[in-house]
Formats: C-alpha cells, sequence, structure tokens
C-alpha cells in the first residue's frame, strides 16, 4: 500500500491569475512527473473549495502540500490545514505562485518561474511561520479565519472587494488593481472605530484604513508594515489616520517603497491582538479575500504552520 505521507497532494486553483492556472497546469504536472514525485492532484471547482479539499485530504493522511495557485488559494489551504486535526508539526506547504498578487511568496523569495519554484518545495527548507486568527461578523453570524500574511480594514478592504468583483469578471492584474485603488479611493469616505490593541484602546474618528501584517507585503507589492517579520509573535498594525485624498495620490509611492513611515498620519505597533469596533459598517480581508463586517477580534499564532521558503 503506498504511503500517502510521502505522496504531494498538489491543490490546483484553475481560475487563479485570471484563469492562467488552468492554461498552465498541464506543464506544471510535466515538471512533477519529470522530477519524479509521487503525487495526487485536486482540482478547486468554486470559492473556498480548497478548504474543504484541503482539510478532507489532511484527515486522510496526506502531510506534503503544494499550493497551485495565488494569495486566496494559499489562503483556503492555510484554513484547511488550520481546521484539519492533524498534528501540525507533521504538515509542510510550498507553493508555486499562479496569481495576481503573489504577496505571500514576495515575503519568501518564490520564484515566479514554474521549474525553480518546483526545486524549492524539493529542497523542502521548512520556516515556522505565524498564523493570524480573526473573528468577523456575517449577519448575525459569527465566523472565524485563519491568514498568514495580511488583514485589511476600511481602504484596503473596499479596494480588495472592488477588485475582486473584476478578478471575478476576468479583469485582474497589477494595473487593473491600481486603475480600481483609484476609482475607489475617489469615493470612499472615513470611518469612526475603536481600536483595542492588547490594553490600549485608540479612537480612530477618522479612519482611512488600516493593516495588520504578518508579512510585509499587501495589494501586489506594497509595504504596508515594512518592518513586520513572519516568526516575531507579533502583528505590525498600520493606522492611518485623516489623510488627505490628493496626499494619498502624491505620495503612493511610499506604499511600494517601504517609506509610508514617514508620513506623519501613519501610525504603527505591535502586538500579539488586538479589538476592532465601530458604529459604522466596516468591512475586512484577509490575504487578498473579502469577509464580513465588525466588530472583528484578532489574535496572533506564534510559529504554527510548516511553510517551504526559498
Amino acid at each position: 500500500m503506498e504511503n500517502i505521507k510521502d505522496t504531494y497532494l498538489v491543490i490546483v486553483n484553475p481560475n487563479a491569475g485570471g484563469r492562467q492556472g488552468k492554461k498552465d497546469w498541464p506543464k506544471i504536472e510535466a515538471m512533477i512527473i519529470d522530477a519524479g514525485l509521487k503525487y495526487k492532484k485536486v482540482l478547486t471547482e468554486y470559492r473556498h473549495h480548497a478548504i474543504k479539499l484541503t482539510k478532507m485530504y489532511v484527515a486522510q493522511g496526506y502531510r506534503k502540500l503544494i499550493c497551485v495557485g495565488g494569495d486566496g488559494t494559499i489562503n483556503e489551504v492555510v484554513n484547511g490545514i488550520m481546521t484539519s486535526k492533524a498534528n501540525l508539526q507533521e504538515v509542510s506547504f510550498g507553493v508555486i505562485m499562479i496569481g495576481t498578487g503573489n504577496d505571500w511568496g514576495r515575503m519568501f523569495d518564490i520564484p515566479t518561474d514554474y521549474k525553480k519554484a518546483l526545486k524549492v518545495i524539493i529542497d523542502a527548507k521548512k520556516f515556522q511561520q505565524d498564523v493570524g486568527r480573526v473573528t468577523y461578523f456575517l449577519g448575525k453570524e459569527i465566523k472565524e479565519r485563519f491568514f498568514i500574511n495580511a488583514a485589511g480594514i476600511g481602504f484596503d478592504a473596499m479596494v480588495v472587494q472592488n477588485a475582486n468583483t473584476k478578478k471575478d469578471k476576468g479583469k485582474s492584474g497589477k494595473f487593473s488593481y491600481l486603475i480600481t485603488l483609484f476609482k475607489t479611493l475617489m469615493k470612499y469616505k472615513n470611518l469612526n472605530i475603536n481600536v483595542t490593541i492588547e490594553d490600549r484602546q485608540l479612537v480612530g474618528s477618522e479612519l482611512f484604513t488600516m493593516g495588520i501584517g504578518i508579512g510585509r507585503f499587501s495589494g501586489g507589492g506594497m509595504q504596508q508594515v515594512p518592518k513586520a517579520v513572519a516568526d516575531d509573535g507579533l502583528f505590525d498594525i498600520m493606522l492611518v489616520n485623516n489623510i488627505s485624498k490628493a496626499k494619498i495620490i502624491y505620495k503612493i509611492k511610499k506604499l511600494y517603497n517601504g517609506e509610508i513611515l514617514d508620513l506623519k498620519e501613519v501610525n504603527m505597533f505591535k502586538a500579539k491582538s488586538l479589538v476592532v469596533s465601530s458604529t459604522d459598517k466596516v468591512m475586512l480581508e484577509v490575504d487578498g479575500e473579502s469577509l464580513g463586517h465588525s466588530p472583528f477580534t484578532f489574535e496572533i499564532i506564534p510559529e504554527r504552520l510548516n511553510v517551504i521558503v526559498n
């Protein structure tokens, strides 16, 4: 009988990267075969399917996972692992990136070249990374979600929601994301929120946006939390208050080069947990996936997942 613990479970999202996954999977599969790997492939068919598939196959005993997709697919695989009953020390996963943002892979220098990314997985250099957990509301129901890169509230979440709507219509990529960002900015209004970071309470009467980071990158290469470390057991938290739209446009380069901390409207914190509430209906995104609304409770789980890095 085949030892499935030595067999790679390959979770493929055909719709990743504007359906690039469907186009490129045959050549990726050929590379896996050429490398002589034992593998089982499963293809996602709908949103959140990767959570169900990962959880099911990990329960069957698969311990070596390969995610073929973008940040959203990675997030689903992570949630499948985290909600399984497996010993997480036995489970590891690597990524062959086919996405529009690829922010998690950027943090760990995962090659975008498929063959080189596969070599990283075969070399199996493991890193124990922190995992974030957030509770939120969907209607009147409390939900839970795990994430390994970043969460966003306010403007960030609104941009992601609008970008995902365009993505569902087949429009994706960095240029499309920037267009969505500027269009969202023109209509966006600041929020009234309350943030409790561990024992410190903050009131953001004119909050523009908020980022909660484990990784440094989000939004296709933006650095909202440029000093984030993925295994320090802490969130890096960025709050931007009362900033003009003109200044955002003029200073947008600082979002990409890591100099956002230079702006007086930006405040940074490090913490293991935080709570966000509001009288407004505040939206949330994690790892580029739109979720529900406030109130939110965040906590970090230190060095929880084995990820394969370059």
